[in-house]
């Protein structure tokens, strides 16, 4: 199958899901090829928006233009009630969904209700170590202190506020806590730590662990994925070398790692047997990765070929094992997605990041549309 037609094939999908959703958002599945839905609560609804406003912006249907208008309405309602936003996941949430319209539509109201939720994100800020905290309230006993790997997908939301405004003081914050992640999450063989931890009056430097991953040193796959694409949408904003080198060190990890169908394992340290979960989600988010570095490398540069040869291995795989193409009856895009299999919570199911990505990574590679992530006009590359 071609791009295009894993493309048509998830816009069926996502029509037929707009039916069956309704005013609620799909999170993960639990083996039944069902979404399971949730209101708002969580940390993902941005990524359904997401999938609106690019099947939209690839078809131009107006049922589901108006499917994704409503979703950011839901949005601002969100924000209006202060509603479960007391974590780092705000970019996620309004990056794709807010965001997103502003950049399509200009639309003046979605602009603020972005605008409005970098502020929320900037409230994560911690002056005394010098991050953004991810999960728990200031003064956390065991979160106040601790930054995730995938917090660097967030960043672009205040990269954004800051541009908008013209307040640098949201890109200031988003690029320390960038060059902290870079200096303490990545390791020197180029894997990465999920998370980290500080002390929180001082900011000395504790120890690395993981909420998700295999064990406390092990890699886990997504967390390495959003590194890679972390990493290089740092460097677009920033243009400052260590965060492109870091994304490509991160990328080379990532490829030669992978196993010989090209499509990640949950954990790169977890033992691969038969049954051992799969994240095609880490997959999908990866490709849009190294589209994203393989933009701001010089055309001459040998690793361009390099890594586009591994987007495309990564993604005829996933169109050719893992994608559901043409069973209406389910859901989601990709199969094999895990949430978190030291949770037990979806370990082997679809999972709505994963679908986003999936479709981000194809319309980069058809028509050149690349998601929600900053604005696009020629001084950011």
């Amino acid at each position: 199958m071609n791009w295009t037609n894993a493309i048509e094939q998830t816009i069926r999908t996502t029509t037929a899901n707009i039916s069956r959703f309704k005013d609620k958002f799909p999170h993960v599945s639990s083996g039944d090829g069902k979404y399971r839905l949730v209101d708002q609560t969580d940390w993902t609804e941005g990524f359904w928006a997401g999938i609106l406003w690019l099947s939209y912006e690839y078809s131009q249907d107006p049922v589901i233009r108006d499917a994704a208008v409503q979703s950011v309405a839901s949005f601002s309602k969100r924000l209006e009630r202060e509603s479960h936003l007391e974590h780092h996941d705000i970019g996620f949430l309004y990056s794709l969904s807010a965001k997103a319209q502003w950049i399509l539509e200009q639309d003046e109201s979605a602009r603020e209700t972005a605008l409005r939720a970098a502020d929320i994100l900037m409230k994560r800020w911690r002056s005394g170590p010098q991050l953004i905290q991810a999960w728990g309230p200031e003064g956390d006993p065991h979160n106040g202190g601790r930054i995730i790997i995938d917090c660097l997908m967030n960043l672009p939301l205040l990269y954004w506020a800051a541009e908008q405004t013209g307040d640098p003081t949201y890109a200031d914050t988003a690029r320390i806590h960038a060059e902290k992640s870079r200096r303490f999450l990545v390791r020197g063989d180029d894997s990465s730590y999920h998370t980290f931890y500080f002390d929180q009056e001082t900011g000395d430097s504790l120890r690395g662990g993981t909420h998700q991953g295999f064990r406390d040193g092990s890699t886990w796959t997504r967390g390495q994925a959003w590194g890679i694409y972390g990493f290089a949408l740092a460097y677009r904003y920033f243009r400052e070398p260590q965060f492109l080198e870091t994304s490509k060190r991160l990328a080379r990890y990532f490829i030669d790692h992978l196993p010989d169908d090209h499509v990640a394992y949950w954990d790169f340290d977890a033992p691969q047997a038969e049954g051992t979960p799969r994240d095609s989600s880490a997959s999908a988010i990866t490709a849009c990765g190294l589209l994203e570095l393989i933009e701001h490398l010089p055309a001459g540069d040998p690793e361009r070929e390099f890594f586009l040869a591994a987007v495309h291995r990564s993604m005829n795989s996933l169109i050719e094992n893992y994608f559901t193409a043409g069973d209406e009856a389910e859901e989601g895009f990709l199969r094999h997605g895990s949430y978190s299999v030291r949770g037990g919570v979806s370990p082997d199911d679809f999972v709505i990041w994963g679908d986003y990505f999936f479709l981000e990574a194809l319309l980069r590679l058809e028509s050149r549309i690349p998601g929600y992530w900053y604005e696009r006009h020629e001084n950011m590359g």
